[in-house]
């Protein structure tokens, strides 16, 4: 660690794949909807951590990406936890506005018929 460097519990404990990358499930904090899945590297993750709102890393553009960066339909971070793997994250966040780019709250509104 570099000199004025602060280790956040944790951190390091992240499991990434052989991309570097952690899945990341974004729930809401009022009512416990799941909102989206997207992935986080290290980079992002900190970012997220850093300044209390959600990073994610783009496979399909290979960059990082502040949800809410164009529709303004940002995520308020409220508490990150991992899995007993550390290898899936939960982020609990206040969603302001929708969370898929298609306008709905949720990402997850299509449902399988006979489910």
């Amino acid at each position: 660690m570099s000199e004025g460097e602060v280790r956040v519990e944790g951190l390091d404990d992240i499991k990434y794949d052989e991309r570097g990358l952690v899945p990341a499930i974004v729930q809401e904090v009022g009512t416990c909807q799941v909102l989206m899945l997207a992935y986080m590297n290290r980079e992002s993750l900190e970012k997220t951590l850093e300044t209390g709102r959600t990073w994610f890393f783009s496979r399909s553009r290979q960059e990082l990406w502040p949800k809410g960066e164009t529709s303004g339909n940002i995520q308020k971070v409220r508490k990150v936890l991992y899995d007993c793997d550390a290898d899936t994250l939960l982020v609990i966040v206040e969603q302001i506005g929708a969370a898929c780019h298609t306008g709905e709250k949720t990402c997850f509104y299509r449902e399988l018929p006979g489910a």
